[in-house]
C-alpha cells in the first residue's frame, strides 16, 4: 500500500482510540495532507466505511491498520530505548521506519525489545504472533551469504563493496537489498538462485554479501 494511505489508516486508528471518528479528528492526527478522493480510494478498496459523519474501518482495514500501528510504535520504542534518540526526533524517524519493516524484522525487533506493550507516549502496541507465542529467541540473523547451506534462503540486507566495480556489477545483475536469494550449491562453484535466475559467484564476493536468514 502507498505510504500516504498507510498514514491515513494510522490516523484513523489513532483517532478511534479516543472514540473519535470524524474527518476533522482524523486530519488532526494525520502526518500527511489528504483529500476526499483519497478516502474514496480507501473506501473503494474495502479498507474503510463512511457512515454519515463517521469514518470507520472494515474488518480488513482494521487488520491492516493494526499492523501499521504496531510497526510504528515498535519503531518508537526502538529509536528511544536502543538508539537513544530524543523524543523530538522519535516521531519523524518512526514514521519513516514503519513503512520499511519487513514482517521478520518487525518480529525480531519485538523479541529483542522484550515484547513491549506500550510505546514511549504510553499508547498500547498491538500484539503480534511472537507476543502471543511468548517467543524469547530471535531466529533470524544477518549473516554472510557464504554461511548459508544449499537450500537455505536469505534476504539481502547490504553488500560490502570490495570494489566499486564489483558492487555495481552485482546491482546490475539484480542483487540489491531486499532481494531473496537461495543457495543452490557451494561446490565446485558457489551458485545462487533468485528471481528465475541462477548465478555463479566468486567466493570472495559471496563473503561480502550479507543476508537476513529466512526460515524456509
Amino acid at each position: 500500500m502507498d505510504e500516504k494511505y498507510e498514514e491515513i489508516l494510522e490516523a484513523i486508528w489513532a483517532a478511534s482510540e479516543n472514540k473519535k471518528y470524524s474527518l476533522e479528528a482524523i486530519k488532526k492526527r494525520c502526518a500527511v495532507n489528504f483529500v476526499d478522493a483519497d478516502l474514496a480510494e480507501l473506501e473503494s478498496t474495502g479498507m474503510i466505511v463512511r457512515e454519515q459523519e463517521k469514518i470507520i474501518f472494515s474488518d480488513e482495514g482494521k487488520k491492516l491498520a493494526e499492523g501499521i500501528m504496531r510497526r510504528h510504535r515498535l519503531a518508537e520504542v526502538l529509536v528511544t530505548s536502543i538508539l537513544k534518540l530524543k523524543s523530538t526526533e522519535m516521531e519523524k524517524i518512526a514514521c519513516k521506519v514503519e513503512h520499511y519493516l519487513h514482517p521478520e524484522v518487525e518480529e525480531s525487533i519485538c523479541i529483542l525489545l522484550g515484547h513491549p506493550e506500550i510505546c514511549p507516549d504510553g499508547k498500547p502496541i498491538p500484539k503480534g504472533k511472537c507476543c502471543t507465542h511468548g517467543l524469547q529467541v530471535v531466529n533470524n540473523t544477518v549473516i554472510s551469504l557464504d554461511q548459508l547451506v544449499p537450500g537455505q534462503s536469505g534476504k539481502i540486507t547490504y553488500i560490502k563493496p570490495g570494489s566499486h566495480s564489483n558492487l555495481h556489477h552485482l546491482i546490475s545483475l539484480g542483487l540489491s537489498p531486499g532481494v531473496v536469494v537461495t543457495v543452490h550449491r557451494k561446490s565446485p562453484a558457489f551458485c545462487i538462485k533468485f528471481e528465475q535466475t541462477e548465478l555463479a559467484l566468486d567466493v570472495e564476493i559471496v563473503k561480502n554479501i550479507f543476508v537476513w536468514k529466512l526460515d524456509n
